[in-house]
């Protein structure tokens, strides 16, 4: 077996055995002008560290690239990219005379969270202020620059493991939006120990319970992983036993496998029976975790010092060895 991602003219190729791989390679040259670079050590931005059990994958270099464009490369470092106060408002502030520094520092950044979960939350909110931003918000994307100061060797880490079992955390804050009374979501989704896709993202329509937000959110959480089952079939590793998802809600925990439709809960039908059609089928289980263990959480609010430094090293984000 053999895999190759393709990326405009870039190509990463990895393959079971190294003949096959050179022979995959060959065939290549035959048909295109291209060049063997040797072990994978770039690409698209992000440098790749290899040891004998493990990859790891940063951005340092283009994370100081965005605090030169934004002029902050001496800045004093912070220890969390969000604090614990409530969201900012879309109306908060003057609104600044040119949004064109901030947009497009809030692109770059969004770039970042390839390799930097513990950035998707603070970066998820910056990006709900790009149409017209406002001095608050310049604040708080500064704030994210400094905790990026503070923090530029960091990076995801991804061990060698025979363990292809999928694990996912949901979870959503219930109307914190203080303009629009939506709900944020976020997931995080392992594969044995290594974290392999996350989100954070502010829900579609207003839930009018915790419940509802928390089970959207679980919702959201089993279809990516029902789509990665899928990739991993298609890709010859079926995954053979059931997705465990997480989430700290007891209510939407129990809305999974109660077949009895409850008039509260009718206007979420559509998400009820997607996740409960996937509980039946075996594909995924719906189980409560105490908020505590709940690492969705780094996705969906500001976290003190403390928890949030727990819960990023439980994301496997850690510095390069490089530094270290």
């Amino acid at each position: 077996m053999a895999y190759l991602l393709l990326y405009v003219d870039d190509i990463v190729l990895t393959a079971s055995h190294p003949q096959l791989l050179q022979q995959v390679i060959t065939r290549l040259s035959h048909e295109f002008a291209m060049t063997d670079m040797g072990p994978l050590h770039h690409f698209l931005g992000i440098s790749v560290s290899r040891d004998a059990n493990s990859l790891f994958l940063g951005q340092a270099q283009y994370a100081r690239d965005i605090l030169h464009r934004a002029n902050m490369t001496n800045c004093k470092p912070c220890n969390t990219p969000v604090d614990t106060s409530p969201k900012l408002s879309a109306t908060d502030g003057a609104l600044l005379s040119d949004g064109s520094l901030y947009r497009s520092l809030a692109g770059a950044l969004q770039y970042l969270t390839i390799t930097r979960p513990d950035l998707s939350y603070a970066v998820q909110q910056i990006c709900l202020f790009m149409h017209a931003p406002r001095e608050s918000h310049m604040a708080f994307l500064k704030r994210v620059l400094r905790y990026l100061h503070g923090t530029l060797d960091l990076g995801l880490k991804l061990t060698a493991s025979s363990n292809l079992s999928l694990v996912a955390y949901s979870d959503a804050d219930w109307g914190w939006c203080p303009d629009t009374r939506r709900s944020t979501s976020g997931y995080c989704i392992f594969m044995g120990d290594n974290l392999i896709s996350w989100s954070s993202k502010r829900q579609p329509t207003i839930s009018r319970s915790s419940a509802e937000a928390e089970y959207r959110g679980v919702a959201n959480a089993v279809a990516e992983s029902t789509w990665i089952r899928n990739l991993l079939s298609e890709l010859q590793v079926p995954v053979s036993k059931a997705t465990i998802v997480y989430c700290d809600n007891v209510s939407a925990v129990y809305l999974s496998g109660n077949p009895v439709q409850h008039q509260r809960t009718k206007h979420v039908e559509m998400d009820i029976h997607f996740v409960r059609e996937k509980v039946q089928l075996g594909h995924i289980r719906v189980l409560h975790i105490p908020s505590p263990h709940q690492y969705a959480d780094i996705f969906t609010k500001g976290l003190p010092r403390y928890l949030f430094d727990t819960f990023r090293s439980s994301l496997n984000v850690f510095a390069s060895p490089r530094s270290s």
